[in-house]
């Protein structure tokens, strides 16, 4: 089967990872999926909340924001609302899990990093493409204060990406466009660890139920799409994900 834009069903959309996106942020990278495109940026900061302070560890947490022209139609900014969306609040908090579940926050030490992650262009998988990215501007940010080389000081433990899965049509497929994401029966972010672990499956069916068939022919989708954008982070970042994995 080809899709609408004449991908097959395991395919991803086009990616494309530009780091050093910004001239100010300590690291940051423009992602690019298909339509979608996310500004990610990295700001480290020698302090951590108040309720972590004496403990010697670090943290790392994120803000996403959609532009008001991300999609056909203007939405209004929540700064003019007074308070974020549900959605927004829970993608903010699953980028930020995805993220400390592969730093060392005790080889972090006393340090807090902020990451941006602003929606300039959506077309479906804004949450997924904003976590891919925001895992490169980390490392980047990271470089400026721990070298990826000296294993025993390195923050980060592995990558993490995350990519969408759905059943259009009847159809398991990877990496869903609006239009099919608009029109899926069963729809599935899948944020993983480039070592096969989970940190979040975020799946849901409209009208016809999925079964576990179906779930494995979704996670074998998802994995094999993951592969391929860890590959891209690595380029991304200057090191691959099995050096990661091998401690070498």
């Amino acid at each position: 089967m080809t899709r609408g834009d004449g991908r097959r069903p395991d395919q991803l959309r086009p990616v494309t990872i530009e780091p050093g996106f910004l001239k100010y942020a300590e690291g940051s990278a423009l992602i690019s999926v298909g339509n979608t495109r996310v500004v990610c940026a990295a700001s480290l900061e020698d302090r951590v909340p108040p309720w972590m302070k004496g403990r010697g560890l670090g943290w790392v947490t994120a803000e996403y924001a959609m532009l008001p022209r991300a999609t056909h139609e203007r939405t209004q900014r929540e700064a003019s609302k007074g308070r974020l969306g549900g959605r927004t609040h829970e993608i903010q908090r699953i980028i930020g899990r995805a993220l400390r579940a592969i730093t060392d926050t005790a080889k972090l030490g006393e340090r807090t990093v902020w990451i941006d992650c602003d929606v300039l262009q959506a077309d479906g998988g804004t949450r997924t493409a904003a976590l891919t990215g925001a895992y490169v501007a980390l490392a980047l940010a990271l470089r400026t204060a721990f070298s990826p080389e000296q294993r025993e000081r390195w923050p980060l433990t592995g990558f993490v990406a995350a990519t969408s899965v759905g059943i259009v049509d009847g159809i398991p497929m990877l990496d869903l466009a609006y239009e099919e994401d608009s029109r899926a029966h069963v729809d599935m972010n899948v944020f993983m660890t480039d070592q096969g672990r989970f940190v979040e499956l975020q799946g849901t069916a409209e009208a016809q139920p999925f079964d576990r068939r179906d779930l494995d022919a979704l996670l074998g989708l998802a994995e094999g799409g993951l592969k391929d954008l860890f590959a891209l982070q690595g380029a991304a970042v200057g090191y691959d994900a099995g050096a990661m994995v091998r401690g070498g």
